[in-house]
């Protein structure tokens, strides 16, 4: 990373961070859903843009991490923080036990496997008493939005810094290879399932934090809104969207579609639920590698970079 390039995202975090000293509540809140979003975008790059895998099923992690909270907090009277390693114990374990056999699969087949284990735990955790059963859980309200976005920034920085990691460390190197031709990454003695689940589980254990930020800061919890599978959709609309395998993309892509659809919903409500099928359409055809390509890559081809990507899917 060059010296320009640091200071550009220290000053940025840096904004970020005063936001709620100058910010109203409205911004604020519409802060701690982008931030979350960003988390939940750069949790799945992980899993989808350096391993290879497009997970369907990271929503599970959201919902685990969002119930080890509010099981820990209304049932057993925990601390928050405590809530919050609970959520991540049972995301990881969760990685574990179910990384082994589904990430044996590849492509769609891997896909369509993620996409059903959301409907099988939001069935599971509407069976089980101490999660509330299908009525849900209320967590005691703590009316401090300003927390609540601190602790989502710094999240943030977390899971930012972890890809940022990957991008150096002999773990992250391997998850490229397995990315990039997984039978001649076994060959070369990346031990790939180990590594695999090791991505999963990590991924895993970020989106969990994010669940249990946003559990203790809407208060109310149900199987429906813990395990939404477009939760799933919009992480990997916007990590596409700004660029998969990429430390910055997911970032700037939750960033800028969050604020877009923001103003969409709040003028054309109708328009807004469109959104997000538009982009992932437009991000496939013109820019497949997302906005962090297009920054790359449009200073040397300019617009024939759209064009080459339109005629490479012959439209």
């Amino acid at each position: 990373m060059t010296a320009l390039r640091l200071g550009f995202v220290i000053v940025v975090a840096a904004v970020l961070a005063a936001l709620p000293l100058f910010g109203s509540d409205v911004i604020i809140q519409f802060g701690i859903n982008a931030l979350l979003l960003a988390v939940l975008a750069q949790s799945w790059n992980i899993i989808g843009g350096y391993t290879g895998y497009a997970s369907f099923g990271n929503s599970v992690f959201y919902g685990l991490g969002s119930y080890g909270v509010a099981i820990a907090m209304v049932q057993w009277n925990l601390p928050f923080a405590v809530g919050m390693i609970f959520g991540v114990a049972l995301a990881v374990v969760f990685a574990f036990l179910l990384g082994v056999p589904v990430l044996r699969l590849k492509g769609h087949y891997f896909a369509i496997a993620t996409l059903g284990l959301a409907q099988v735990m939001s069935a599971i955790v509407s069976n089980v008493s101490v999660a509330g059963q299908n009525i849900g859980l209320v967590l005691p309200p703590l009316n401090n939005d300003r927390l609540f976005y601190e602790l989502s920034l710094v999240l943030l920085i977390v899971a930012t810094l972890t890809v940022f990691w990957l991008t150096r460390s002999r773990f992250g190197f391997g998850l490229i290879a397995i990315r990039e031709n997984e039978e001649g990454a076994a060959v070369m003695g990346v031990n790939t399932t180990l590594y695999k689940v090791l991505a999963f589980a990590l991924s895993g254990a970020i989106t969990a934090l994010a669940g249990g930020i946003h559990a203790y800061w809407i208060t109310f919890l149900d199987p429906d809104s813990a395990f939404d599978i477009s939760l799933n959709v919009k992480m990997i609309i916007m990590a596409v969207f700004g660029g998969p395998g990429t430390v910055f993309g997911p970032v700037l892509g939750a960033f800028v579609l969050s604020a877009i659809s923001e103003i969409l919903s709040s003028k054309v409500t109708n328009v807004a639920g469109l959104f997000f099928g538009v982009v992932v359409v437009a991000a496939v055809v013109l820019m497949p590698r997302g906005v962090a390509d297009v920054v790359r890559q449009f200073r040397k081809s300019g617009w024939r970079y759209f064009a080459e990507n339109l005629k490479a899917h012959r439209i």
